[in-house]
């Protein structure tokens, strides 16, 4: 059986889409009930979005009847609008909802015109389904969702059917992590979370599905990125060029992952990264100081 392009199974009755690299090779996922389909992820362009739906209908046939943003990420919300023209109820969290206008404001400013006429002018407005974890019933199937704080993202949305996680970018299989925000911390106990579900299947924003090792494999690179930069800031010696020392320091990290996609995204992030250490820097002289 021949499938659309960019579409795989991940599982029984769970199907992954995946994005050209021009809108970051973004995975959207969708679950086959029995009395409709779910989808996860509403892609990064309308385009996609649209491709994304033809796709179902091709694979799955039956009416997609609700569709979830994970977190206030234009990858995970922009294509809102193209769903609800078609009539499909799209759904987050009250927080997501309440960070996607100042996010879209911001993304619309530095892709909008790069991507004309595909990027939504109009703020994104899926529907909340209330700021607490809770269980819902759509197309036949019960998902439980998981209202969780910072990662990647200010905000987090997991959503869980049967031992299936759908992460969204807390998770990036063989993809370098949004790391723009800096909340390692936070993102590692979002990763416990998650691992507490004791899921079978981790299905994340980029890269393949897998197992619970892909949660491992996630709080492993940002322990590695984490201690590389916290080198790099210690052994700044006085006078050198800071600009200078992260960009060696993104050249590092990006060599270290070569089967790693989107070695952008390290740069973007390293400018926080870096301010992040040395704040931790100046506490940690702060203390020894004070002894």
């Amino acid at each position: 059986r021949s499938w659309p392009p960019r579409v795989t199974s991940c599982a029984s009755r769970v199907w992954r889409y995946e994005s050209t690299p021009w809108s970051f090779s973004t995975a959207s996922y969708w679950i086959e009930g029995p009395e409709g389909i779910v989808v996860v992820g509403t892609q990064f362009l309308a385009s996609e979005a649209e491709s994304l739906l033809d796709a179902i209908a091709q694979v799955s046939g039956g009416p997609v009847v609700a569709a979830f943003v994970l977190h206030p990420n234009p990858d995970k919300f922009n294509g809102t609008a193209t769903f609800q023209r078609r009539g499909i109820e799209v759904l987050t969290s009250g927080p997501v909802l309440a960070e996607i206008p100042a996010v879209h404001a911001q993304r619309l400013a530095a892709f909008g015109d790069r991507y004309a006429p595909d990027f939504p002018v109009a703020t994104p407005q899926p529907t909340s389904f209330g700021a607490s974890s809770s269980t819902l019933r759509r197309g036949g199937l019960e998902l439980r969702l998981h209202v969780l704080g910072p990662g990647c993202g200010a905000h987090h949305v997991v959503v869980q059917w049967n031992d299936h996680v759908f992460v969204g970018d807390l998770v990036a299989h063989r993809a370098h992590a949004w790391m723009e925000l800096a909340l390692l911390d936070p993102w590692r106990t979002r990763l416990t979370e998650i691992d507490a579900l004791r899921p079978a299947w981790v299905h994340p924003g980029r890269g393949a599905s897998g197992g619970p090792a892909l949660l491992d494999l996630q709080r492993a690179y940002l322990d590695d990125v984490e201690r590389r930069v916290a080198d790099a800031v210690a052994t700044l010696p006085p006078g050198a060029d800071p600009k200078a020392a992260r960009a060696g320091l993104v050249d590092a990290i990006v060599r270290a992952y070569p089967r790693h996609r989107f070695s952008a995204f390290v740069s973007v992030a390293m400018p926080a990264l870096w301010d992040r250490a040395m704040r931790e820097r100046a506490r940690s002289t702060t203390r020894v100081s004070s002894r």
